[in-house]
C-alpha cells in the first residue's frame, strides 16, 4: 500500500478473536494474543525501518464485547475479560488479562520492551 501511494499508514482495529478462559484464580492466560500482536508490531518496525510512514495503530477492541454478527460472548476480543455470558449471567466484573500488562508495557516503552 505505502510503495503505491506514498501516503501515511494508520493500521486500525487489529486483533485477535479467541475463546479466552477464566482460571478459577481469576486470570485470563491469553499467551496467543501476545504473540499475535508482538509479531504485527514486530512488523511495524521492519516496515518503519524500510522507510513506511506507518503514524499509528489501534487495537480492536480493548474490552470485551459482544460479537457483531452472532451476538455470542463465546469468542473474547481486547484486553480486558468481562465476566459474563451470552445469557446476561455473571458479575460483569472486568478483568485484565494478561495481554493488558504486556501492551501496558509496549506502550509504556514506545514499543522498545515487549515482555
Amino acid at each position: 500500500m505505502y510503495d503505491r501511494y506514498q501516503v501515511p499508514v494508520l493500521i486500525v482495529e487489529n486483533g485477535l478473536g479467541a475463546e479466552d478462559v477464566l482460571t478459577e484464580a481469576g486470570h485470563v492466560h491469553d499467551d496467543y494474543r501476545i504473540d499475535y500482536h508482538t509479531r504485527h508490531i514486530q512488523t511495524m518496525r521492519e516496515a518503519v525501518d524500510e522507510g513506511v510512514n506507518l503514524i499509528g495503530c489501534t487495537m480492536w477492541a480493548c474490552i470485551g464485547l459482544i460479537s457483531f454478527t452472532t451476538g455470542e460472548m463465546r469468542k473474547r476480543y481486547g484486553f480486558v475479560y468481562v465476566d459474563a455470558d451470552e445469557a446476561g449471567n455473571g458479575s460483569f466484573k472486568r478483568i485484565r488479562k494478561d495481554s493488558f500488562w504486556f501492551y501496558q508495557n509496549v506502550c509504556q516503552t514506545n514499543g522498545e520492551c515487549m515482555e
